[in-house]
């Protein structure tokens, strides 16, 4: 805007039918009122280079926008309530007992036979099958060649086989 003055004359000659079109699109006087102090002090912040050919046009364009991301955002914000007894239909997420003790059990297992691994195969085997990382990600972070990697993973993975076998079978 070029000089208060300028700002000041807006403010007075479409403050009034600004501020009621949006108190009709609002339903509330209050909220209309800081959305119009707000949009003139956008048109307060623009750069003195920036020309508005209808400044008219401008703040209806503006007010407008502020109304769509008003709704949108009180949609987005919104909850619904819920009855408790809905809320005991909900499934848990966590496993039960007896499947929790059986995975830790096989885990305390696997983590037996990597015991008997030399530290770098059970850091590979660790990050490859835990993690999830790729035999290409593995080399790369522990700057070894992607057929060391594999040669490792081999190593305990032929070892924990054969004491998976071996458990399968009875044999201790």
């Amino acid at each position: 805007m070029s000089t208060e003055k300028d700002l000041g004359s807006l403010f007075l000659a479409h403050r009034p039918e600004l501020q009621a079109w949006l108190t009709r699109k609002l339903r509330c006087p209050h909220m209309a009122a800081d959305f119009t102090q707000d949009i003139f002090l956008r048109l307060a912040e623009l750069p003195a280079s920036k020309v508005i050919g209808n400044v008219r046009s401008y703040l209806y364009r503006s007010a407008h926008n502020l109304v769509i991301d008003h709704f949108r955002k009180a949609e987005r914000q919104q909850t619904f309530p819920t009855a408790h007894e809905q809320l005991l239909d909900i499934p848990e997420e966590r496993a039960p007992a007896d499947v929790a003790l059986s995975a830790h059990q096989e885990w305390v297992r696997l983590q037996a036979v990597l015991g008997n691994l030399p530290e770098r195969t059970q850091h590979i085997f660790m990050l490859n099958r835990v993690d999830g990382l790729t035999y290409t990600q593995v080399a790369s972070r522990l700057g070894i060649s992607e057929s060391s990697v594999q040669k490792h993973l081999s190593k305990a993975l032929l070892e924990v086989m054969t004491h998976c076998h071996s458990r399968e079978h009875g044999e201790t």
